[in-house]
């Protein structure tokens, strides 16, 4: 007997993402390897290999499952009555919370290179995460979301103000912010992404 504990398959799946979120923050992708997330779930060392090929393939996985998070914190946030730009506004302080709160799944979504982007899954989930924003910029403009550099122009400005706040942030290296007050914190994030929002859009908060 090995003392690996009895999964079915989708739960092995799942639990097996568990254990990897959990050694990823714990030992980063440094340290990270199948060996510990099989020792951490409490399977045999062949079951995460099974699933998902090998580190790289499970770390694939796990970050397609950190944009499908990120897009449900926004949506669990989002009120579907506001305007564009509340909405947007919305899913910024969204992704931000993210990055705080799961700094390590967000690192690993954006600045490592071990997941694979080519995977079918992971490329779905990275542009839902993204199209979501760009949506709401597009209404805000009032114009159809065009899939080209220029057609993206605002909300690529939006999403890297955004994006910036939540990396300075989560990386503690904008400590005046992050000291304040959460309310105070949160404001000062969405008066900053308003900026990018209003600038681009020619309107402002009235037109909301």
């Amino acid at each position: 007997m090995d003392g690996s504990k009895p999964y079915h398959h989708g739960d092995l799946r799942a639990a097996l993402l568990d254990a990897a979120e959990a050694e990823l923050a714990e030992s980063g992708v440094e340290g990270f390897s199948l060996r510990k997330v099989a020792r951490r779930a409490g399977v045999s060392h062949a079951a995460p290999a099974h699933h998902f090929g090998d580190a790289n393939g499970l770390l694939t996985a796990l970050a397609a499952q950190g944009f499908e998070r990120l897009v449900a914190m926004s949506e669990a946030a989002d009120d579907p009555r506001a305007g564009a730009r509340t909405r947007a506004l919305i899913y910024g302080g969204a992704y931000v919370a993210f990055a705080v709160e799961h700094t390590a799944l967000f690192r690993l979504c954006f600045s490592s290179g071990r997941p694979d982007y080519r995977d079918p899954a992971l490329r779905i989930a990275a542009d839902a995460a993204f199209e979501r924003l760009a949506g709401f910029v597009a209404e805000l403009d009032g114009r159809p979301t065009e899939w080209n550099a220029e057609g993206l122009r605002h909300s690529y400005a939006v999403w890297a103000v955004t994006h910036g706040l939540a990396d300075l942030l989560s990386s503690g290296k904008m400590h005046h912010l992050s000291d304040l007050p959460p309310e105070a914190r949160d404001r000062m994030v969405a008066d900053l992404i308003a900026t990018s929002l209003d600038a681009g859009s020619g309107h402002g908060p009235a037109d909301d």
